[in-house]
């Protein structure tokens, strides 16, 4: 599995991230998120989720869906679990890396797949960005969290409605677990994307802001 990794410049040890791609590959979207968070202090890895499927440093445009969608299908529960397990393997051997802090971020389907990733990976936090298809089949992975969740919506997202939003609140209220969730309510579907029509520059400044201390807070 190939991956983008971006470190700090300084020896560290930091906190480490896995920033979980979006359905268009490791993108250049997706690795200038990774260099951000790099230069705000964290190792962050970017692993190739569509690696089974796909050529090496595969990327689509964003009005090229149907060209990721084999990819995209051929993503399961089962092959995320690998993934991300050999992705926050990787970060805990890395010589910079304070293997006591990790945590994980994802936008679209890595949102999803940063969601997955909280019942079943030791990590101080994790964030998802508008993760699709919670709801409908990831709800029963709540019981099993590790730690805090940090979720970002578009309040004009067409594809995650509010219903959706409610019945994940409700389980992880069910669960006892710790989140915040937080809905800008003049923002699309990947309204973080500064690549993408949908951006939203104004939530996507202000996720970031939130972003960053949620992380810095947990991974202290």
């Amino acid at each position: 599995m190939g991956a983008y990794l971006a470190e700090p410049e300084t020896p560290g040890p930091h906190p480490a991230l896995l920033v979980l791609q979006e359905a268009f590959g490791v993108n250049g979207h997706m690795r200038d998120v990774t260099e951000r968070f790099a230069r705000e202090g964290f190792v962050a890895i970017c692993p190739e989720l569509f690696h089974r499927t796909a050529p090496h440093q595969f990327e689509a445009g964003y009005d090229e869906f149907p060209k990721v969608a084999e990819h995209y299908q051929a993503v399961t529960p089962e092959t995320l679990k690998a993934d991300l397990t050999a992705a926050h393997q990787a970060l805990t051997k890395h010589a910079k890396v304070d293997a006591s802090k990790i945590a994980s971020i994802g936008y679209c389907m890595g949102g999803r797949a940063s969601f997955y990733a909280n019942s079943f990976l030791p990590l101080k936090a994790a964030a998802s960005y508008y993760g699709g298809g919670i709801a409908q089949g990831y709800l029963p992975y709540v019981k099993d969290f590790k730690a805090p969740i940090l979720m970002c919506w578009g309040g004009k997202d067409k594809h995650i409605l509010a219903e959706h939003r409610n019945a994940i609140e409700q389980a992880l209220i069910d669960a006892k677990k710790p989140y915040i969730q937080t809905v800008f309510s003049e923002a699309d579907h990947g309204f973080n994307c500064d690549d993408r029509a949908a951006y939203h520059e104004p939530s996507a400044k202000e996720a970031w802001k939130l972003t960053l201390e949620f992380f810095r807070n947990h991974l202290r």
